[in-house]
């Protein structure tokens, strides 16, 4: 009779990021416990030797170690504070590692709540798209205090290849909400600049490679460009995403009593986007706005 094994890690949330990133945590020894919305995503991890879990409060009663991976800030409060969830479920031993983008305030609160319980919680937002999750190259913004962090170290070096502790918990929200400021200007900046140098008449692909070694380089430009150039957009990352990130970092500079003018304009060549039908197709596709 064979001996149950008992899993050693909570994963809850198997999207784009999540699935790559439970996968990873499997191949590398550790007995994962998983819950999701989506069924499919389920069976596979099953499939690849995890065990189910119902509800998100289950999977903090059989893991220790709890990471969730979240759509949008709903998502998360429903997760963490809602009936039968994470924090309700809470034990002394939990450690619960946050890597979806929510705002700093979100992530402070759920921390208290946690803490309370006399549990660790990290903000520990990521960044590097699905490439980077599916290779275990992400980069890892962790908020939280040192002790904690080091406690996760082991098992975020095994998803991500640098892990930055920022500071105290909601400080990875705020960094990853920088990052995604940047990613949404750059994305509309690279956007215009490669249909008006195909309007002009430029090779698309000389511009490019003029450009990789140019000042107006940059990582948004490396991966938009070459859709653009094409026309052939996919949906790698969703429009829908960088809607609800731009919506957040608006937020935060609301909070900190700042106007941003570029993140602004930027709000709202995105929500065209949105209101056009783009939700689902990927963010290179604000270049059809353009045209």
């Amino acid at each position: 009779m064979s001996q149950m094994i008992t899993p050693s890690v909570g994963f809850i949330g198997l999207g784009r990021m999540g699935k790559p990133m439970a996968l990873n945590l499997i191949k590398a020894g550790h007995h994962l416990v998983v819950h999701s919305r989506s069924e499919g995503p389920v069976n596979e991890l099953l499939k690849a030797g995890a065990a189910p879990a119902g509800y998100p409060g289950e999977v903090a009663a059989l893991a220790d170690v709890v990471f969730t991976c979240l759509p949008d800030e709903a998502a998360s409060r429903s997760v963490y504070l809602g009936p039968s969830g994470l924090v309700e479920a809470c034990r002394p031993t939990n450690l619960f590692i946050e890597t979806s983008t929510v705002g700093p305030e979100l992530a402070r609160r759920i921390g208290a709540e946690v803490e309370a319980k006399r549990a660790g919680y990290i903000d520990a937002p990521i960044s590097g798209g699905v490439e980077r999750a599916l290779d275990g190259g992400l980069t890892i913004m962790a908020g939280g205090t040192a002790e904690v962090i080091e406690r996760a170290r082991p098992l975020l070096e095994v998803i991500g290849a640098t892990v930055h502790h920022v500071g105290p918990v909601g400080q990875g929200e705020v960094v990853k909400l920088i990052n995604q400021l940047l990613v949404a200007v750059h994305t509309e900046a690279a956007c215009e600049a490669m249909v008006l140098a195909m309007k002009a008449g430029a090779d698309p692909q000389q511009v490019l490679d003029v450009l990789s070694s140019s000042w107006g380089t940059s990582a948004m430009l490396t991966r938009t460009g070459p859709k653009v150039a094409s026309g052939d957009y996919g949906s790698a990352a969703p429009t829908r995403l960088l809607a609800k990130d731009i919506n957040l970092v608006a937020g935060m500079a609301l909070e900190n009593g700042l106007s941003l003018p570029l993140v602004e304009r930027t709000r709202e060549t995105i929500e065209r986007a949105m209101a056009g039908g783009l939700s689902e197709t990927d963010v290179a596709a604000l270049a059809t706005l353009l045209t």
